[in-house]
């Protein structure tokens, strides 16, 4: 082989290289793009109080006929409220009520249910749901009580308004993105809230 020819063969392997380089950098920074997007999506917590419970039943009662009613209804309202897979994971009080409430959406969209230990350590419950499920749906059922300082741990609104003792119809959807403002909307659903006058 004369001394032209290995110079082209030289600067052939030159440029391969280069388009190899070229091809696995693209490769690398496109995954990594997706990746951060992915790690940045938009997380969005549905906060409910449980049905309504029978009030005849033990010390842990269970729902009554209004209440499971109620829960159908809410497998309704959010059984497709993502068109693509539904909500992701439910979190539920270690309470008879709080199960029953959260049992026909778990069972429409296959989702698990998660016992809440602590109910009253919201840090550590927000920190769970936003490092298990960050860009996911996800409900809690939990009691009216918790869900002020809950939804105040999510950055969310601070001004909920007061809720009767028997008013079960609120849900609130608290939309937490990578960036910007918590949002907090809340909806109603089911047999509307009559309160006493």
């Amino acid at each position: 082989m004369n001394q032209q020819q290995e110079m082209q063969a030289a600067r052939r392997k030159r440029r391969r290289q280069r388009r190899i380089v070229s091809i696995v950098g693209f490769l690398l920074f496109a995954t990594g793009m997706a990746w951060f997007f992915e790690l940045q999506a938009t997380t969005t917590v549905i906060v409910t109080r449980y049905a309504e419970k029978n009030a005849m039943s033990s010390t842990d009662p269970g729902l009554s006929a209004r209440g499971q009613e109620r829960a159908r209804e809410l497998s309704r309202v959010l059984g497709y409220v993502d068109v693509v897979a539904g909500v992701d994971a439910i979190f539920v009080l270690p309470l008879r009520r709080s199960m029953e409430t959260s049992m026909p959406l778990a069972t429409l969209n296959g989702a698990p249910v998660h016992t809440i230990d602590e109910p009253e350590n919201v840090e550590a419950l927000v920190l769970r749901i936003l490092d298990e499920y960050k860009g996911k749906i996800v409900l809690v059922v939990t009691e009216p009580e918790i869900i002020q300082p809950l939804i105040a741990e999510m950055h969310g609104s601070k001004k909920l308004p007061e809720m009767g003792d028997s008013e079960h119809d609120n849900l609130y959807i608290v939309s937490i993105p990578w960036f910007g403002k918590v949002k907090t909307l809340r909806l109603r659903y089911g047999l509307p809230y009559q309160p006493k006058t």
